[in-house]
């Protein structure tokens, strides 16, 4: 088993078995409304079947997988309105940009590993946040691969900053942020198997079935063990899965300081049981 690596303008793209995993696209062009930052779209099985949506019509800033920051001490890195305690959603001159500023990428036999470099800027152009982020395409197995996710931020700015959500700003069972994924529009009513929306639990499974093949996929979520937060989950009316970075807590970062995270997702062909997940959770430790 060998991975490869496509380099593009602008992304990269994993393969093996023929199949292309997924591609990142750490250098986005798109509307400053979206909040530009990286992404990875399209995000397959190895029966290559895609597991991610992209831009769609109701969220448009939601592209399949993402890192980004719902509320950063009153700037939103997500995309789309603000939500405002006692006002809602609105429209704010305050989405910011996620910019690739360095990015490596190998293979051998066993993994691919892309490591990059970026800096969140304010609209006003005021950078806040040094990030140093990794993904790592690994344990390729008959039916599943393993995507691990890790970042580190770094408060480069003068001032403290606070990580939030809409749920830290008072909207109930709103409390998005982090690591986001986006689900095809398929997916929609699918099965979560673990906590329910707010809940806790080290680990989540979604199980969606595709439009035009007799297939399923599930995705299995894991939370960073050494801080487990809650899960913000979705099957209606969008599928859509967050271990919320500050789902109803505040996360503070003083100047200097460097806040770490890592998670996993298991992509794999099939609908699976709770049983077969806990075996792979059982033979995949951390």
């Amino acid at each position: 088993m060998t991975f490869e690596l496509l380099r593009d303008d602008g992304s990269l793209t994993v393969r093996t078995r023929g199949v292309d995993l997924f591609r990142y696209v750490h250098r986005p062009v798109m509307d400053p409304f979206e909040a530009p930052k990286p992404y990875l779209h399209p995000v397959r099985t190895l029966a290559g079947d895609v597991v991610t949506g992209y831009r769609p019509h109701d969220h448009r800033w939601h592209k399949g997988i993402q890192f980004t920051a719902s509320w950063l001490s009153g700037q939103n890195f997500w995309g789309g309105g603000t939500y405002l305690r006692g006002r809602g959603y609105v429209d704010l001159p305050n989405l910011g940009t996620m910019r690739s500023l360095a990015v490596s990428a190998g293979t051998d036999r066993d993994r691919a590993l892309i490591t990059e470099d970026l800096a969140w800027h304010t609209m006003a152009g005021e950078r806040w946040i040094d990030e140093r982020r990794t993904l790592t395409a690994r344990d390729v197995e008959d039916d599943s691969w393993t995507l691990e996710f890790t970042t580190a931020l770094t408060n480069v700015h003068d001032t403290a900053l606070v990580f939030g959500s809409p749920g830290t700003q008072g909207r109930e069972l709103a409390g998005y942020s982090g690591l986001f994924w986006r689900g095809p529009r398929d997916f929609t009513g699918g099965e979560v198997i673990g906590p329910a929306m707010g809940g806790k639990g080290d680990r989540l499974a979604f199980v969606g079935r595709h439009d035009e093949v007799d297939r399923a996929s599930t995705l299995l979520f894991l939370d960073d063990p050494d801080a487990p937060g809650r899960w913000f989950v979705r099957s209606e009316p969008i599928p859509a899965v967050n271990p919320s970075l500050a789902f109803d807590e505040e996360v503070p970062l003083t100047p200097g300081d460097t806040l770490a995270r890592r998670y996993r997702i298991v992509v794999a062909a099939g609908a699976w049981t709770p049983q077969r997940l806990s075996w792979h959770v059982m033979e995949h430790p951390w």
